[in-house]
């Protein structure tokens, strides 16, 4: 247009730079802008209201407050392009400042705004805020306008407040739409409701309305969270028969789904089958991570770099714990090197990652530096080196670090406590364990775990203190689990106590009846008192419950005793 000699107007700038702003062209866009000013289109309120919307699309927030900070006369139009701008990029609080001066400059809300600010309640879980809101909404007679009644109801979905959701819903003035059921549904998903959610998506179909691919975002991890898959089986035979499998949302959903059912072989299909875009990925390599699969995350990873998808931070965050439980040194630089690349390394959270790498992989040299370097020093940095002080024998200076830690005002949590405990365990300081688990308890007021009470059980019957081991079993507030009772057992072995061991494991045989280790390690404690008897009535016991001694099993292997 500009080189065929015709000049852009007030009704044309908007044009391209809609288009700017959806194609996230920050800079053609900013040259246009400089365009509008040159032309004396700088103060028309359209062409404004296009220039932040654009800017805003662009993740360019400051640009867009310039524009409306410069304006002399700002319609509502225009505060609705900056809080639901705000709210696109995660800036809840500020897309929620900007509605209270809108609502303190005299001019009139409108249905946009409500639609607008409604969702910023929703990710602050701020109720009271967005009960003031509904309360404009009937004040201003918008109740009845359905995009409206939908953003109340995931309001109050997303705020816990699900009474109130299902009474908006239940409300017959207005119809519901996909969008309204979808609310309900993922509002019960999120606040713990997921067998309800099953409900009200069979209710949807019966009522004649067919769920879109958020409706099933929002069921699939339902899903997960229940461990059904046969219910995300069926929720996937729907996608199939309603063309949403292919969806992105639908497509990763689903792989999520599968991997925290612990059904990686159906994860891996659906990725194998579908679109491969940066989202899918993230899923599938996360999957493979969190079930301690790092050799296969890797290289996933890698694959998706051979077929030159771009990772985005999302990819990291699930990548990085692969590579730290690797505990693999050369896999540690190879990672550091490409996060420093591809500029990975300015994040704080990629920062901290490869700390807690590094102090895994044992080299603790590069941890501290990296760890020294680091602008804040969170809880998760803290634990990162505590623990990897703690695992490779220097317990002294993971205490060090953990009293460190609690004089710079981070407070520890369950995990922190845990690492700590362990390193103390594992080096034989009973006294500093024991003085640690008290300050945990009484300075922290922290409420011990199962974790916390396995490295106390380990410390005292480590040292010989097995009635001492004992008796905490004893007292616990909760039942012990396997790891309590299998860290009595294995001091037991360790010093060859065959009174408290047999107790352990008896235990332990009605907690993990099917793990042949314990047996093996009740009948090494018989054996290394030259019990024979006892030994052979221990491999009796297993033959007639049907459990067979895994092939090359030790001490060492069975609970790296």
């Amino acid at each position: 247009m500009v080189s065929s000699g015709l000049r852009p107007d007030n009704f044309s700038y908007p044009f391209a730079l809609k288009a700017c702003g959806d194609l996230s062209l920050l800079h053609l866009g900013s040259v246009i802008h400089c365009t509008v000013l040159v032309s004396g289109f700088g103060s028309d309120e359209y062409v404004q209201n296009s220039l932040m919307a654009m800017y805003m699309n662009c993740g360019d927030k400051i640009s867009a407050t310039m524009v409306f900070d410069g304006m002399t006369n700002r319609t509502v139009v225009s505060w609705n392009t900056m809080i639901a701008g705000y709210v696109q990029n995660g800036c809840d609080e500020e897309a929620v400042l900007i509605f209270d001066q809108l609502v303190g400059s005299g001019v009139e809300i409108d249905r946009a705004t409500v639609v607008s600010v409604l969702p910023a309640c929703a990710h602050l879980k701020d109720l009271r805020r967005g009960l003031q809101v509904h309360e404009l909404v009937e004040e201003k007679g918008f109740g009845g306008y359905v995009p409206v009644r939908n953003s109340i109801i995931d309001m109050y979905a997303k705020c816990g407040s699900l009474e109130e959701a299902r009474r908006v819903f239940d409300n017959g003035k207005c119809e519901r739409d996909v969008v309204s059921w979808t609310a309900m549904i993922g509002g019960h998903a999120l606040n713990g409701r997921e067998r309800e959610a099953l409900a009200l998506s069979c209710q949807m179909q019966l009522m004649g309305v067919a769920p879109n691919s958020v409706t099933m975002a929002s069921l699939l991890p339902a899903c997960s969270t229940l461990a059904s898959i046969k219910h995300g089986k069926c929720i996937h035979g729907l996608c199939i028969r309603l063309k949403l499998e292919l969806d992105i949302i639908v497509e990763t959903a689903l792989i999520d789904m599968y991997a925290k059912c612990n059904s990686m072989n159906l994860s891996l299909l659906v990725f194998a089958r579908g679109s491969k875009r940066a989202g899918t990925w993230n899923a599938i390599i996360s999957g493979y991570a969190r079930h301690g699969q790092t050799g296969d995350a890797i290289k996933l990873f890698k694959l998706m770099l051979a077929e030159a998808v771009r990772p985005d931070f999302a990819t990291i965050a699930s990548l990085l714990p692969a590579y730290a439980e690797s505990a693999d040194l050369q896999q540690a630089k190879n990672i550091h090197c490409y996060l420093y690349r591809t500029g990975f390394t300015r994040s704080f959270e990629a920062s901290t990652g490869l700390v807690d790498i590094y102090a895994k992989a044992g080299n603790l040299g590069m941890a501290w530096e990296l760890f020294d370097k680091l602008p804040v020093k969170d809880l998760v940095s803290w634990s990162a080196m505590i623990a990897g002080y703690g695992m490779h024998g220097h317990a002294r200076t993971a205490i060090w670090l953990f009293d460190r830690m609690v004089e710079s005002g981070v407070e520890p949590n369950e995990v922190t406590c845990t690492s700590v405990l362990y390193s103390c365990s594992h080096a034989g300081l009973v006294d500093e364990g024991l003085g640690l688990f008290d300050r945990m308890l009484k300075v922290h007021g922290m409420k011990p775990t199962a974790d916390h009470y396995a490295c106390i059980a380990d410390l005292l019957g480590r040292a010989g203190r097995l009635k001492e081991a004992y008796e905490l079993i004893r007292g616990m507030p909760f039942a012990p689990n396997h790891a309590v009772w299998g860290a009595l057992l294995g001091a037991c072995v360790i010093h060859e106590n065959v009174d408290f061991g047999r107790l352990a494991a008896e235990r332990l045989f009605e907690i993990e009846p099917e793990n042949t280790g314990n047996y093996v390690l009740l009948g090494n404690i018989y054996a290394a008192l030259g019990r024979w008897e006892d030994v052979e009535s221990v491999r009796r016991m297993m033959v007639e419950r049907g459990l067979r001694k895994e092939p090359g099993c030790s001490l060492i292997e069975v609970r790296n005793v």
